[in-house]
Protein backbone atom coordinates (compact mmCIF):
# COMPACT_ATOMS: atom_id res chain seq x y z
CA UNK A 1 0.00 0.00 0.00
CA UNK A 2 2.89 2.14 0.68
CA UNK A 3 4.62 1.36 -2.65
CA UNK A 4 1.51 2.42 -4.42
CA UNK A 5 1.06 5.91 -2.77
CA UNK A 6 4.81 6.43 -3.16
CA UNK A 7 4.38 5.43 -6.92
CA UNK A 8 1.47 8.39 -6.88
CA UNK A 9 3.52 10.77 -5.62
CA UNK A 10 6.25 10.24 -8.24
CA UNK A 11 3.52 10.33 -11.21
CA UNK A 12 2.25 13.80 -9.52
CA UNK A 13 5.33 15.38 -9.45
CA UNK A 14 6.46 13.78 -12.97
CA UNK A 15 3.29 15.43 -14.18
CA UNK A 16 3.79 19.07 -12.41
CA UNK A 17 7.13 19.24 -13.94
CA UNK A 18 5.73 18.39 -17.34
CA UNK A 19 2.35 20.84 -16.95
CA UNK A 20 4.81 23.70 -17.74
CA UNK A 21 6.10 22.06 -20.75
CA UNK A 22 2.76 21.21 -22.82
CA UNK A 23 1.28 24.73 -21.73
CA UNK A 24 4.09 26.47 -23.41
CA UNK A 25 3.71 24.20 -26.59
CA UNK A 26 -0.31 24.49 -26.68
CA UNK A 27 0.60 28.49 -26.53
CA UNK A 28 3.63 27.74 -29.12
CA UNK A 29 1.13 25.87 -31.90
CA UNK A 30 -2.10 28.18 -30.89
CA UNK A 31 0.30 31.55 -31.30
CA UNK A 32 1.77 29.47 -34.82
CA UNK A 33 -1.75 28.94 -35.97
CA UNK A 34 -2.48 32.58 -35.13
CA UNK A 35 0.40 33.88 -36.74
CA UNK A 36 -0.60 31.92 -40.39
CA UNK A 37 -3.79 32.80 -40.44
CA UNK A 38 -2.74 36.05 -39.96
CA UNK A 39 -0.38 36.05 -42.99
CA UNK A 40 -2.62 34.49 -44.99
CA UNK A 41 -5.44 37.04 -44.41
CA UNK A 42 -2.96 39.22 -45.43
CA UNK A 43 -1.61 37.86 -48.39
CA UNK A 44 -5.20 37.20 -49.64
CA UNK A 45 -7.33 39.54 -47.86
CA UNK A 46 -10.40 39.00 -50.33
CA UNK A 47 -10.36 35.52 -50.08
CA UNK A 48 -13.25 34.94 -47.46
CA UNK A 49 -15.22 38.04 -48.97
CA UNK A 50 -14.35 36.48 -52.61
CA UNK A 51 -15.89 33.12 -51.24
CA UNK A 52 -19.23 34.59 -50.18
CA UNK A 53 -19.45 36.81 -53.10
CA UNK A 54 -19.07 34.13 -55.09
CA UNK A 55 -21.45 31.90 -53.16
CA UNK A 56 -24.18 35.20 -53.24
CA UNK A 57 -23.86 35.10 -57.17
CA UNK A 58 -23.92 31.45 -57.69
CA UNK A 59 -27.45 31.73 -55.62
CA UNK A 60 -28.40 34.53 -57.67
CA UNK A 61 -27.44 32.72 -60.76
CA UNK A 62 -29.77 30.14 -59.81
CA UNK A 63 -32.87 32.60 -58.76
CA UNK A 64 -32.80 35.59 -61.53
CA UNK A 65 -31.14 33.04 -64.36
CA UNK A 66 -27.98 35.05 -64.99
CA UNK A 67 -25.90 33.24 -67.61
CA UNK A 68 -23.64 30.65 -66.45
CA UNK A 69 -20.24 32.52 -66.00
CA UNK A 70 -17.03 31.50 -67.87
CA UNK A 71 -13.60 31.46 -65.68
CA UNK A 72 -12.75 34.63 -67.38
CA UNK A 73 -15.68 36.07 -66.26
CA UNK A 74 -15.69 35.00 -62.79
CA UNK A 75 -12.01 36.72 -62.65
CA UNK A 76 -13.45 39.93 -63.33
CA UNK A 77 -15.70 39.66 -60.65
CA UNK A 78 -12.87 38.69 -58.16
CA UNK A 79 -11.07 42.20 -59.43
CA UNK A 80 -14.21 43.65 -58.63
CA UNK A 81 -14.24 43.28 -54.97
CA UNK A 82 -10.78 44.67 -54.55
CA UNK A 83 -9.78 47.93 -53.08
CA UNK A 84 -9.27 51.51 -54.55
CA UNK A 85 -5.94 51.46 -55.30
CA UNK A 86 -3.87 55.20 -54.54
CA UNK A 87 -4.73 54.28 -50.69
CA UNK A 88 -1.02 55.49 -49.68
CA UNK A 89 -1.26 58.53 -51.34
CA UNK A 90 -4.59 59.92 -50.39
CA UNK A 91 -5.70 58.11 -47.44
CA UNK A 92 -8.93 59.64 -46.68
CA UNK A 93 -11.60 61.34 -48.89
CA UNK A 94 -13.17 64.81 -48.27
CA UNK A 95 -16.17 65.10 -46.46
CA UNK A 96 -18.40 66.39 -49.15
CA UNK A 97 -16.91 64.81 -52.21
CA UNK A 98 -18.59 63.76 -54.99
CA UNK A 99 -18.14 60.09 -56.20
CA UNK A 100 -16.75 60.50 -59.78
CA UNK A 101 -17.78 57.17 -62.50
CA UNK A 102 -15.79 57.23 -65.41
CA UNK A 103 -17.42 54.18 -68.09
CA UNK A 104 -15.44 53.16 -70.92
CA UNK A 105 -15.44 50.87 -73.66
CA UNK A 106 -12.38 50.16 -76.24
CA UNK A 107 -11.13 53.18 -77.17
CA UNK A 108 -7.90 54.05 -75.86
CA UNK A 109 -6.84 56.86 -77.81
CA UNK A 110 -10.33 58.22 -76.07
CA UNK A 111 -9.40 57.72 -72.85
CA UNK A 112 -6.24 58.95 -72.83
CA UNK A 113 -7.41 62.59 -73.21
CA UNK A 114 -10.20 61.95 -70.70
CA UNK A 115 -7.84 60.83 -68.24
CA UNK A 116 -5.51 63.61 -69.09
CA UNK A 117 -7.58 66.32 -68.83
CA UNK A 118 -9.44 64.77 -65.10
CA UNK A 119 -5.52 64.92 -63.94
CA UNK A 120 -5.96 68.70 -64.18
CA UNK A 121 -9.02 69.26 -62.64
CA UNK A 122 -9.05 70.95 -59.21
CA UNK A 123 -10.27 68.77 -56.17
CA UNK A 124 -10.06 65.55 -58.02
CA UNK A 125 -7.37 64.29 -55.19
CA UNK A 126 -10.34 64.26 -52.61
CA UNK A 127 -12.30 61.96 -54.40
CA UNK A 128 -12.55 58.58 -55.62
CA UNK A 129 -12.95 57.88 -59.53
CA UNK A 130 -14.49 54.56 -60.67
CA UNK A 131 -13.57 53.31 -63.98
CA UNK A 132 -16.17 50.88 -65.19
CA UNK A 133 -14.90 48.50 -68.07
CA UNK A 134 -17.32 47.37 -71.13
CA UNK A 135 -15.32 43.56 -70.30
CA UNK A 136 -11.67 43.99 -70.51
CA UNK A 137 -8.60 45.32 -72.65
CA UNK A 138 -5.29 45.06 -71.70
CA UNK A 139 -4.71 48.63 -72.77
CA UNK A 140 -7.75 50.37 -71.36
CA UNK A 141 -6.46 48.89 -68.37
CA UNK A 142 -3.06 49.61 -68.66
CA UNK A 143 -4.13 53.90 -68.65
CA UNK A 144 -6.83 53.10 -66.09
CA UNK A 145 -3.89 51.41 -63.82
CA UNK A 146 -0.85 54.53 -64.57
CA UNK A 147 -3.63 56.93 -62.91
CA UNK A 148 -1.52 58.58 -59.87
CA UNK A 149 -3.58 61.47 -59.12
CA UNK A 150 -6.56 60.33 -56.65
CA UNK A 151 -7.97 56.64 -55.70
CA UNK A 152 -8.80 54.97 -58.38
CA UNK A 153 -11.65 51.58 -58.32
CA UNK A 154 -11.67 49.27 -61.34
CA UNK A 155 -14.83 47.61 -61.88
CA UNK A 156 -15.10 45.01 -64.85
CA UNK A 157 -18.81 44.16 -66.49
CA UNK A 158 -18.45 39.96 -66.06
CA UNK A 159 -21.68 39.73 -68.27
CA UNK A 160 -20.35 41.77 -70.73
CA UNK A 161 -20.64 40.42 -74.88
CA UNK A 162 -17.06 40.66 -74.80
CA UNK A 163 -16.48 38.21 -72.38
CA UNK A 164 -18.42 35.33 -73.79
CA UNK A 165 -17.22 34.63 -77.14
CA UNK A 166 -19.37 32.05 -78.03
CA UNK A 167 -22.12 32.03 -75.83
CA UNK A 168 -25.19 34.46 -74.92
CA UNK A 169 -24.78 37.34 -73.87
CA UNK A 170 -21.80 37.02 -76.94
CA UNK A 171 -21.75 35.52 -79.24
CA UNK A 172 -23.89 31.97 -79.83
CA UNK A 173 -22.98 29.54 -83.00
CA UNK A 174 -26.84 29.23 -82.85
CA UNK A 175 -27.34 32.73 -83.16
CA UNK A 176 -29.82 34.10 -86.13
CA UNK A 177 -28.33 36.98 -87.80
CA UNK A 178 -29.04 40.13 -89.41
CA UNK A 179 -32.33 40.04 -90.85
CA UNK A 180 -32.83 35.69 -90.77
CA UNK A 181 -35.67 34.09 -90.48
CA UNK A 182 -35.75 31.84 -87.44
CA UNK A 183 -38.57 29.81 -88.42
CA UNK A 184 -36.69 28.95 -91.83
CA UNK A 185 -32.57 29.09 -90.32
CA UNK A 186 -33.65 27.35 -86.78
CA UNK A 187 -31.69 29.52 -84.98
CA UNK A 188 -32.27 31.72 -81.85
CA UNK A 189 -32.89 35.30 -81.29
CA UNK A 190 -35.83 37.66 -81.28
CA UNK A 191 -35.87 40.62 -83.98
CA UNK A 192 -36.02 44.18 -83.20
CA UNK A 193 -39.12 46.24 -84.69
CA UNK A 194 -36.93 46.63 -87.90
CA UNK A 195 -36.30 43.08 -88.44
CA UNK A 196 -32.83 42.93 -87.41
CA UNK A 197 -31.56 40.51 -84.90
CA UNK A 198 -29.29 41.49 -81.55
CA UNK A 199 -25.44 42.57 -82.27
CA UNK A 200 -24.03 41.71 -79.42
CA UNK A 201 -21.50 44.77 -79.64
CA UNK A 202 -24.61 47.07 -80.09
CA UNK A 203 -26.29 45.28 -77.14
CA UNK A 204 -23.53 46.23 -74.66
CA UNK A 205 -23.73 49.75 -75.02
CA UNK A 206 -27.39 49.99 -72.80
CA UNK A 207 -26.10 46.21 -70.46
CA UNK A 208 -23.28 48.05 -69.58
CA UNK A 209 -24.50 51.42 -68.70
CA UNK A 210 -27.39 49.37 -66.67
CA UNK A 211 -25.32 46.71 -65.05
CA UNK A 212 -23.46 50.13 -63.94
CA UNK A 213 -25.59 52.28 -62.32
CA UNK A 214 -27.02 48.99 -60.74
CA UNK A 215 -23.07 48.29 -59.34
CA UNK A 216 -22.32 51.71 -58.33
CA UNK A 217 -25.54 52.19 -56.29
CA UNK A 218 -26.26 48.99 -54.96
CA UNK A 219 -23.39 46.91 -54.90
CA UNK A 220 -20.11 48.03 -53.97
CA UNK A 221 -18.82 48.53 -50.66
CA UNK A 222 -17.72 51.72 -51.31
CA UNK A 223 -20.71 53.72 -52.84
CA UNK A 224 -23.58 51.50 -51.59
CA UNK A 225 -24.21 53.41 -48.80
CA UNK A 226 -23.35 56.84 -50.33
CA UNK A 227 -25.89 59.69 -49.51
CA UNK A 228 -24.04 62.06 -51.83
CA UNK A 229 -24.11 62.76 -55.69
CA UNK A 230 -22.48 60.65 -58.32
CA UNK A 231 -20.57 62.23 -61.62
CA UNK A 232 -21.21 60.55 -64.25
CA UNK A 233 -18.85 61.02 -67.69
CA UNK A 234 -17.67 59.38 -70.67
CA UNK A 235 -14.26 58.28 -72.34
CA UNK A 236 -15.08 61.09 -74.91
CA UNK A 237 -15.62 63.52 -72.48
CA UNK A 238 -13.12 66.37 -71.89
CA UNK A 239 -13.21 67.23 -68.16
CA UNK A 240 -12.37 71.18 -67.80
CA UNK A 241 -9.95 71.94 -64.94
CA UNK A 242 -13.02 73.50 -62.67
CA UNK A 243 -15.82 71.13 -63.77
CA UNK A 244 -15.66 69.49 -59.63
CA UNK A 245 -15.50 72.73 -57.97
CA UNK A 246 -18.42 74.09 -60.08
CA UNK A 247 -20.25 70.85 -59.73
CA UNK A 248 -19.87 71.21 -55.97
CA UNK A 249 -21.66 74.46 -55.76
CA UNK A 250 -24.53 73.32 -58.60
CA UNK A 251 -25.15 70.22 -56.27
CA UNK A 252 -25.18 72.93 -53.02
CA UNK A 253 -27.69 75.36 -55.45
CA UNK A 254 -29.70 72.27 -56.27
CA UNK A 255 -31.87 72.36 -53.66
CA UNK A 256 -32.73 76.22 -52.59
CA UNK A 257 -32.53 77.25 -56.43
CA UNK A 258 -34.04 74.77 -58.60
CA UNK A 259 -36.00 72.32 -56.43
CA UNK A 260 -37.74 70.48 -58.97
CA UNK A 261 -33.98 70.13 -60.78
CA UNK A 262 -33.33 65.92 -60.94
CA UNK A 263 -29.89 66.74 -61.30
CA UNK A 264 -26.79 68.86 -62.34
CA UNK A 265 -25.23 68.80 -65.41
CA UNK A 266 -21.54 70.20 -66.61
CA UNK A 267 -22.57 70.88 -69.95
CA UNK A 268 -25.27 71.98 -72.10
CA UNK A 269 -27.82 68.72 -72.92
CA UNK A 270 -26.80 70.13 -76.79
CA UNK A 271 -23.16 68.49 -76.90
CA UNK A 272 -22.52 70.82 -79.72
CA UNK A 273 -23.22 74.23 -77.28
CA UNK A 274 -20.48 75.34 -75.17
CA UNK A 275 -23.26 77.54 -72.55
CA UNK A 276 -24.45 80.69 -73.24
CA UNK A 277 -22.36 83.29 -71.38
CA UNK A 278 -25.09 84.61 -69.62
CA UNK A 279 -25.19 85.84 -65.48
CA UNK A 280 -27.37 83.15 -64.57
CA UNK A 281 -27.96 79.77 -64.14
CA UNK A 282 -29.67 77.33 -67.06
CA UNK A 283 -32.76 74.89 -65.79
CA UNK A 284 -32.95 72.16 -68.96
CA UNK A 285 -33.58 68.69 -69.92
CA UNK A 286 -31.21 66.18 -68.87
CA UNK A 287 -27.87 66.08 -70.62
CA UNK A 288 -25.68 63.11 -71.23
CA UNK A 289 -22.19 64.91 -70.49
CA UNK A 290 -21.22 64.71 -67.02
CA UNK A 291 -24.62 64.29 -65.63
CA UNK A 292 -24.85 64.47 -61.58
CA UNK A 293 -27.65 62.79 -59.48
CA UNK A 294 -28.12 61.74 -55.51
CA UNK A 295 -29.36 58.22 -54.61
CA UNK A 296 -33.07 59.75 -54.74
CA UNK A 297 -32.70 59.88 -58.25
CA UNK A 298 -31.79 56.32 -58.76
CA UNK A 299 -35.02 54.89 -55.95
CA UNK A 300 -36.92 56.32 -59.11
CA UNK A 301 -35.10 55.13 -62.13
CA UNK A 302 -33.98 51.90 -60.89
CA UNK A 303 -38.30 51.57 -60.02
CA UNK A 304 -38.77 52.24 -63.85
CA UNK A 305 -36.91 49.03 -64.87
CA UNK A 306 -39.36 47.30 -66.95
CA UNK A 307 -39.76 50.87 -69.31
CA UNK A 308 -36.00 50.68 -69.53
CA UNK A 309 -35.10 46.89 -70.23
CA UNK A 310 -38.61 46.55 -72.73
CA UNK A 311 -37.58 50.05 -74.85
CA UNK A 312 -36.49 48.85 -78.18
CA UNK A 313 -33.46 50.77 -78.38
CA UNK A 314 -29.68 50.15 -77.78
CA UNK A 315 -28.99 53.41 -76.44
CA UNK A 316 -29.12 54.06 -72.79
CA UNK A 317 -29.65 58.03 -73.50
CA UNK A 318 -32.50 57.84 -75.58
CA UNK A 319 -34.43 54.92 -73.71
CA UNK A 320 -33.87 57.11 -70.39
CA UNK A 321 -35.29 60.46 -73.05
CA UNK A 322 -37.78 58.29 -74.47
CA UNK A 323 -39.26 56.01 -71.74
CA UNK A 324 -38.06 56.34 -68.16
CA UNK A 325 -38.12 60.58 -67.54
CA UNK A 326 -41.77 60.58 -69.22
CA UNK A 327 -42.89 57.97 -66.90
CA UNK A 328 -41.89 60.30 -64.02
CA UNK A 329 -45.35 62.23 -64.45
CA UNK A 330 -43.21 65.76 -64.33
CA UNK A 331 -40.59 67.41 -66.59
CA UNK A 332 -36.88 66.28 -65.38
CA UNK A 333 -34.89 69.37 -65.53
CA UNK A 334 -31.32 69.57 -64.43
CA UNK A 335 -29.23 72.52 -63.26
CA UNK A 336 -25.74 73.76 -64.89
CA UNK A 337 -24.10 76.86 -65.35
CA UNK A 338 -24.25 79.35 -68.26
CA UNK A 339 -20.81 78.00 -69.78
CA UNK A 340 -19.73 74.34 -70.15
CA UNK A 341 -17.68 72.69 -67.80
CA UNK A 342 -17.15 69.46 -70.05
CA UNK A 343 -16.59 68.85 -73.65
CA UNK A 344 -17.99 65.56 -75.95
CA UNK A 345 -15.14 65.51 -78.40
CA UNK A 346 -15.31 61.56 -79.91
CA UNK A 347 -16.80 61.67 -83.60
CA UNK A 348 -17.16 58.06 -83.74
CA UNK A 349 -20.01 55.93 -81.92
CA UNK A 350 -20.31 52.46 -80.16
CA UNK A 351 -16.75 51.07 -80.45
CA UNK A 352 -14.49 52.75 -82.79
CA UNK A 353 -11.61 54.81 -82.65
CA UNK A 354 -9.24 51.77 -81.11
CA UNK A 355 -5.96 51.97 -82.86
CA UNK A 356 -3.70 55.07 -84.12
CA UNK A 357 -4.88 55.07 -87.46
CA UNK A 358 -8.40 55.01 -86.60
CA UNK A 359 -8.58 57.01 -83.41
CA UNK A 360 -11.60 59.77 -84.07
CA UNK A 361 -9.58 62.90 -82.77
CA UNK A 362 -8.55 65.37 -85.37
CA UNK A 363 -5.05 65.27 -86.48
CA UNK A 364 -4.09 62.34 -83.32
CA UNK A 365 -5.24 65.58 -80.40
CA UNK A 366 -7.64 66.89 -79.31
CA UNK A 367 -7.95 71.06 -79.32
CA UNK A 368 -9.84 72.98 -76.93
CA UNK A 369 -9.45 76.63 -75.91
CA UNK A 370 -9.51 76.53 -72.00
CA UNK A 371 -9.20 79.93 -70.73
CA UNK A 372 -8.98 81.03 -67.50
CA UNK A 373 -12.08 81.67 -66.28
CA UNK A 374 -11.88 77.49 -66.81
CA UNK A 375 -9.70 77.16 -64.14
CA UNK A 376 -11.59 78.46 -61.36
CA UNK A 377 -15.08 77.99 -60.13
CA UNK A 378 -17.09 80.74 -62.08
CA UNK A 379 -20.54 79.74 -61.02
CA UNK A 380 -22.29 83.04 -59.06
CA UNK A 381 -24.25 81.67 -56.06
CA UNK A 382 -26.74 84.95 -56.67
CA UNK A 383 -27.73 84.67 -60.10
CA UNK A 384 -31.01 83.34 -60.83
CA UNK A 385 -32.37 80.36 -62.84
CA UNK A 386 -33.72 80.51 -66.24
CA UNK A 387 -35.63 77.51 -67.33
CA UNK A 388 -35.77 76.17 -70.92
CA UNK A 389 -39.29 74.84 -71.04
CA UNK A 390 -39.32 73.71 -74.18
CA UNK A 391 -36.13 72.11 -75.87
CA UNK A 392 -35.63 69.91 -79.14
CA UNK A 393 -35.10 66.22 -78.96
CA UNK A 394 -36.14 62.61 -78.01
CA UNK A 395 -39.53 62.53 -76.08
CA UNK A 396 -41.82 60.37 -75.35
CA UNK A 397 -43.79 58.76 -78.35
CA UNK A 398 -40.53 58.34 -80.32
CA UNK A 399 -40.09 54.27 -81.19
CA UNK A 400 -36.60 53.83 -80.56
CA UNK A 401 -33.99 53.28 -83.21
CA UNK A 402 -33.69 49.44 -82.45
CA UNK A 403 -31.13 46.63 -81.91
CA UNK A 404 -32.94 45.91 -78.76
CA UNK A 405 -35.65 43.42 -79.34
CA UNK A 406 -34.31 40.00 -78.03
CA UNK A 407 -36.33 38.88 -75.63
CA UNK A 408 -32.86 37.53 -74.18
CA UNK A 409 -31.71 40.84 -74.08
CA UNK A 410 -34.88 41.93 -71.89
CA UNK A 411 -34.51 39.50 -69.55
CA UNK A 412 -30.26 39.94 -68.73
CA UNK A 413 -31.82 43.47 -68.38
CA UNK A 414 -34.52 43.05 -65.43
CA UNK A 415 -31.73 40.57 -63.83
CA UNK A 416 -29.46 43.28 -63.35
CA UNK A 417 -32.11 45.46 -61.71
CA UNK A 418 -32.19 42.32 -59.30
CA UNK A 419 -28.62 41.02 -58.57
CA UNK A 420 -28.54 43.59 -55.23
CA UNK A 421 -32.05 43.06 -54.02
CA UNK A 422 -33.00 39.42 -54.25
Amino acid sequence: MANIKKNRLKDEVAFRRFLPLVSITLLGVFLLMFLLRINSNFATPFSDDFSQVLTNRSHARQMLSLPKQTEFSLQLEKRNQMPPRNLDLYPSLDEDHITIVLYVHNRPQYLKVAVDSLSRVVGINGTLLIVSHDGYFEEMNKIVEGIRFCQVKQIFAPYSPHVFPNSFPGVSPTDCKEKDDATKKHCKGTPDQYGNHRSPKIVSLKHHWWWMMNTVWDGLKETKDHSGHILFIEEDHYIYPNAYRNLQILTELKPQKCPHCYAANLAPCDVNARGEGWDSLIAERMGNVGYTFNRTVWRKIHKKTTEFCFFDDYNWDITMWATVYPSFGNPVFTLRGPRTSAVHFGKCGLHQGQGEAKACIDNGMVNFQVEEIDTVANINSDWEVRVFEHQPGYKAGFKGWGGWGDKRDHQLCLTFAQMYHS
